[in-house]
């Protein structure tokens, strides 16, 4: 009998929802949920957050900042023009950090937030210990922060994040694929989003069922970078 002719599957959009109920919590994250959670009453005026790519930090801070009012500025794209600004926001976020850090701009930020009784959340995949800072006085302001960790997600945290990304998407999946996918896949949410996309593409492109044995050789693909 012959294959199904494959079809070019229309490209819909399917924004990662990135809201404070979509973030989902289990022991990896947990710590850092919860720290967030009770912003602003943090145990120090900085509060450094850090976890591998893939883990969520983005998602986290996405929410933080709808639920706070957040400033938020890329590490690298950090200036002291854009001090003012930051210090006088309800909580000031410096994303990425291992990307480099202007230590000058973040030296004044973290002086201007705690002289205004105001926090500042820095992410990083990275401690500060590995950023090649120079200046002393920077460094003591690092050390003196809290740190809290996002780890690579479990197994549970895994599927939970597979089920609703293929429900995201309308699709019904049997829960077996997604038992399939978790023992195999990497330890990243990342790649979870990156896994979900290519599945529905090929089974939509194929308009076949997604099976344990589709969804093995999609996933290898997406292991590869294909």
């Amino acid at each position: 009998m012959a294959e199904p002719p494959r079809q070019l599957p229309l490209e819909l959009p399917h924004e990662a929802a990135l809201g404070r109920d979509d973030y989902l919590v289990g022991q990896s994250n947990r710590a850092a949920f919860e720290l967030l959670e009770v912003w602003p009453d943090w145990p120090s005026p900085v509060v450094i957050l850090a976890g591998p790519v893939g883990s969520g930090k983005t998602h986290l801070v996405r929410a933080f900042q709808d639920e706070n009012a957040a400033f938020v500025v890329s590490s690298p794209d950090l200036l002291e023009e854009d001090v003012p600004s930051l210090a006088g926001a309800p909580v000031a976020v410096i994303e990425n950090a291992h990307l480099g850090v202007n230590e000058t701009a973040l030296f004044h930020l973290l002086n201007e937030a705690r002289q205004a009784g105001k926090n500042v959340l820095i992410t990083s995949r990275t401690w500060p210990a590995s950023w090649k800072i120079t200046l002393p006085d920077l460094m003591s302001r690092l050390r003196a922060a809290t740190p809290v960790e996002i780890l690579e997600p479990d197994d549970d945290l895994l599927r939970r994040v597979l089920v609703k990304l293929f429900a995201d998407r309308q699709i019904s999946v049997d829960i077996g694929v997604v038992d399939y996918l978790v023992v195999r896949m990497e330890r990243s949410l990342e790649v979870a989003m990156r896994a979900v996309q290519a599945i529905d593409r090929e089974a939509l492109a194929g308009r076949v069922k997604i099976t344990k044995p589709l969804a093995g050789r999609v996933l290898e693909n997406v292991h590869k970078g294909r």
